[in-house]
């Protein structure tokens, strides 16, 4: 397995996962079935340009932006000093990247609430 195609796949996975969609749905955007798209996302199939350029608009980046994503260079997490809620944002990032973050807690956050309700709904 060529490290670079596992490389870019692990990217587009991390981006997929950040906009919370789901291998099924990618699949279905690209006319894929979904174990096809696993193995662009594990790095087992060639990714040609017009594919990746399709996987493009679906996560609403440019295939430039997914080549430049690093994740390790998003939040740094640290004991609230700064007033971010304990995250400083690297200002090297794009604002899709950013946007991308910010979209990926909201949500969490409102399945934190949504599971709490739930779960309060069973204990009663």
């Amino acid at each position: 397995m060529n490290a670079s195609k596992q490389n870019l796949g692990n990217k587009i996975k991390k981006l997929r996962e950040l906009k919370n969609l789901t291998q099924s749905y990618m699949a279905s955007e690209l006319g894929i079935t979904q174990s096809t798209y696993s193995k662009i996302e594990i790095g087992e199939i060639d990714i040609s340009f017009s594919k990746l350029e399709k996987i493009s608009e679906v996560l609403e980046m440019s295939p430039e932006e997914i080549f430049t994503f690093n994740e390790n260079m998003i939040f740094n997490v640290m004991h609230n000093l700064n007033g971010n809620n304990g995250y400083v944002i690297n200002k090297g990032l794009s604002e899709t990247e950013v946007q991308l973050y910010k979209d990926q807690i909201v949500s969490l956050k409102n399945e934190v609430e949504h599971l709490k309700k739930v779960i309060d709904s069973l204990l009663k």
